[in-house]
């Protein structure tokens, strides 16, 4: 059986958190979370993932910075990042970060499933 897509959400809110591991772990994905983006690149290392969620705010290093943190790092660069954000403007955001997609906050469970699907092609 082929193992788990992993995924990694970083937020700042444990609503979002507690939200985003039961839809995807009731979806069949390893999920793991974090309320900081704190040692970014030790964080993802550790894990691993085969998709990650970025927030914008958050605390010490926002998103923009986390994610263009990973997208210059050598061997995690071609893990997808999509921005995940209530701002208004989140598609200049996820832009500006150098994200590879965005999911606007609140979101539903399907839009949540289908941006996994098409970045990982599943």
């Amino acid at each position: 059986m082929e193992k788990n897509k992993r995924v990694f959400v970083f937020d700042d809110n444990a609503e979002i958190l507690e939200l985003c591991t039961i839809i995807l772990e009731d979806a069949g994905y390893d999920i793991r979370t974090s309320s900081t983006s704190n040692d970014i690149i030790g964080q993802v290392q550790a894990y691993v993932p085969d998709i990650i969620f970025m927030d914008n705010w958050l605390p010490d290093v926002g998103g923009i910075d986390a994610t263009r943190a990973l997208k210059a790092h050598e061997t995690l660069k071609s893990i997808p990042v999509i921005y995940f954000s209530a701002n208004n403007d989140v598609k200049t955001l996820a832009a500006e970060a150098g994200a590879d997609g965005y999911l606007s906050k609140p979101f539903d469970i399907q839009e949540l499933e289908d941006v996994i699907r098409k970045h990982l092609a599943i």
